[in-house]
């Protein structure tokens, strides 16, 4: 079975996709990672793939608003609604200080869900929308994204991209969960 999910390897959505393999019993899975839930809603009509993966709502951050501009655009069938708890990481570079950390990189989704932290500990800090939470991990290893910038991330993306944590649970509250969609054509 081939599910795609709008998000790199070390995402939320990939967390999504393993958790709804595991809770249906399903073993022979492969994930395709198509970052966006456009390109996933795109392969999903294009037989391109057999499910999609992709978030709608969080407790904290609201509607995932690029969910919902790409479901307006395709028909499709929702088997599925879960929801998986949600913490977000504060990643850099390895040996890199808090006082280097002058951009602030993420998804606009989880920028929403750590806006106080951001207000209080970054104020001067200049904060910008990325793709996906792992694909600015991914970034800012290769160097894509300034070397003195930091991504709001989850925990995994740490290890898979050779990451320093400078601080975990940045979200602003405590209990924070995101809506998955598992969709079918």
């Amino acid at each position: 079975m081939k599910i795609g999910i709008s998000g790199n390897a070390g995402s939320f959505s990939e967390e999504a996709a393993v958790y709804y393999c595991q809770k249906h019993n399903i073993k022979k899975y492969k994930i395709i990672y198509l970052i966006t839930v456009d390109k996933t809603l795109s392969f999903l009509i294009k037989n391109k793939i057999d499910k999609a993966i992709f978030p709608i709502e969080n407790s904290n951050g609201g509607i995932v608003y690029e969910a919902v501009y790409a479901m307006a655009k395709y028909t499709f069938k929702i088997e599925n609604m879960f929801e998986i708890d949600i913490r977000h990481c504060l990643l850099s570079l390895p040996h890199k200080n808090l006082k280097d950390i002058k951009k602030i990189v993420s998804h606009p989704q989880a920028l929403k869900q750590c806006k106080m932290y951001l207000k209080m500990k970054w104020p001067k800090a200049k904060v910008v929308e990325w793709s996906d939470t792992a694909q600015a991990a991914k970034d800012l290893k290769n160097k894509i994204i300034n070397k003195n910038s930091a991504v709001i991330a989850p925990i995994k993306c740490a290890e898979l991209y050779k990451l320093q944590i400078l601080e975990e649970g940045v979200q602003d509250l405590k209990f924070n969960f995101t809506t998955f969609i598992t969709a079918t054509k």
